[in-house]
């Protein structure tokens, strides 16, 4: 039983070097590798290219994103009817000019809820375009007095014009 327990275990030094060496084998044997599967011509285009793509379209992909990122906030409170979207506005813009340090307070904004605005004027939302506080119906009453404005004063000036001749 000794003997086979001996023999067993003399087996797997052979077993580990065997493969250690193997490995070994690998690694310091010679390879042919290609640096690039272009070659002349083909090369120093690809690198023409990959400079501009580095120098010029990285850059204004990267500023555009930026961009598109730090105005997510606005867009947010448009369309969620924030009754203080141009304050958003203001506050995303600031973080553009603070390098985006503003940019969560301004996503926090964006998505809470006005208490204290609706407790001032009854409502939590404001309908887009409607910044001033007027209704669709008292715009077009407005538009209607502006006609009329007009229409009394295009004939006062033509009644100006008769008494001057006269």
């Amino acid at each position: 039983m000794k003997r086979n327990l001996e023999s067993h275990h003399s087996h797997r030094p052979r077993r580990k070097g065997w493969l250690a060496g193997y490995i070994l084998a690998l690694a310091l044997s010679p390879v042919h590798a290609r640096a690039s599967i272009f070659k002349g011509e083909a090369l120093d285009k690809l690198a023409d290219i990959l400079t501009w793509v580095v120098l010029v379209v990285a850059p204004i992909v990267a500023i555009a994103v930026f961009l598109l990122i730090h105005i997510l906030p606005e867009k947010i409170a448009e369309r969620k009817g924030h009754p203080q979207t141009k304050a958003i506005q203001c506050l995303c813009l600031l973080s553009l000019v603070f390098g985006g340090i503003l940019w969560p307070l301004a996503w926090l904004w964006a998505y809470t809820k006005p208490v204290i605005y609706k407790l001032a004027y009854g409502t939590d939302k404001l309908a887009h375009g409607h910044e001033n506080g007027t209704s669709p119906e008292e715009e077009e009453e407005l538009q209607h007095l502006r006609q009329r404005i007009h229409e009394i004063e295009m004939k006062h000036n033509g009644n100006s014009i008769e008494h001057k001749k006269g």
